[in-house]
């Protein structure tokens, strides 16, 4: 079961998971040697939260325990991108708009991103389905991995980078057709266009025409 809100202790948890967060980027990339930009990286991270929090609405999860994700990317062989672990650890398992589902691994939550993400590598590496995505699934560059589901049927992968400096990119297939879509967007960029009702095959126009909403999955 997700947290509960915490009231007026939720600025001081949301400035908490966020700095741990940075924290951690920073030791990596200096382990790497990658120590160039880091301001601007650091201000890449809360930027992108921030923009979503702005119409999305405060998060009430704000996961900071990073042993999830270490074991999950162990587990697959990929380390996920700076913004969409972000936004995982700040909402949890949700749907937003009563239509797209975005999930976070903790291993108490009954929908969690690993699950999710096993479930569909079997899905999709079947030869009758592998022919309606532009590259196999699966963690090696170049290859997509499942990371979101909507109601109407369309799913959501993270392109693998090519190499240490491409960008991840967003691939959305539509499940009822042959149709897919490369964006050339990070998660967070892709995310931002859909909350703002944007069509990034998937569309929120006619589902919140009040502004994005989210709630937490049981």
């Amino acid at each position: 079961m997700a947290p509960e809100p915490v009231g007026d202790a939720q600025p001081m948890a949301i400035r908490g998971w966020a700095e741990g967060l940075i924290q951690l980027m920073m030791l990596s990339m200096v382990a790497r040697g990658d120590d160039q930009g880091l301001g601007v990286r650091r201000s890449t991270v809360v930027a992108a939260l921030s923009e979503v929090q702005a119409l999305l609405g405060e998060p009430r999860f704000n996961w900071s325990d990073p042993a999830p994700w270490i074991e999950l990317e162990r587990e697959f062989g990929v380390a996920f991108p700076a913004d969409f672990r972000e936004v995982a650890d700040a909402y949890g398992s949700i749907v937003i708009n009563g239509q797209l589902y975005l999930k976070h691994p903790a291993g108490h939550l009954l929908h969690s991103l690993g699950e999710t993400i096993r479930r569909d590598l079997e899905l999709w590496r079947e030869e009758d389905m592998a022919e309606f995505l532009p590259s196999p699934v699966g963690a090696n560059p170049g290859e997509l991995m499942p990371v979101a589901t909507a109601t109407t049927g369309e799913a959501v992968f993270l392109r693998v980078p090519d190499g240490p400096s491409s960008p991840w990119r967003v691939v959305v297939q539509e499940f009822d057709s042959p149709a897919w879509t490369l964006y050339e967007m990070t998660f967070s960029e892709w995310l931002l266009d859909y909350l703002k009702g944007r069509d990034v095959t998937l569309c929120a126009r006619d589902r919140a025409p009040d502004g994005p909403f989210w709630e937490f999955l049981p």
